[in-house]
């Protein structure tokens, strides 16, 4: 899958990439239909320790899903996420299935 990482201010690690595109291969796994995917990293000028946001984006045929989750570290958000993400292609791939089979 293609994964576009965007970070906003800042410069993201490598490190960082590998686990972001690590995350966002298991998706595949629940639909594999996926075309490409977005991820959006910034960080909020907050005092709260939280203020790392995550928006992935992710686009299969004839439809698109938005996450977009507020934590402490962005391998938190990127977890929360993929995890979100993967119940929403489940219930896609479900709903395809139902159709189908009428």
């Amino acid at each position: 899958m293609q994964v576009n990482t965007h970070s906003v201010n800042f410069t993201v690690d490598r490190k960082l990439v590998a686990f972001i595109q690590k995350r966002m291969d298991k998706l595949e796994s629940f639909y594999d239909q996926v075309i490409n995917s977005d991820v959006y990293l910034k960080v909020e000028n907050t005092s709260e320790k939280a203020n790392k946001i995550v928006e992935v984006k992710v686009a299969v045929p004839g439809d698109e899903f938005m996450v977009k989750k507020t934590c402490k570290s962005f391998e938190e958000g990127i977890d929360m996420a993929t995890s979100s993400l993967g119940r929403v292609l489940l219930k896609r791939k479900g709903k395809l299935r139902a159709y189908i089979r009428q």
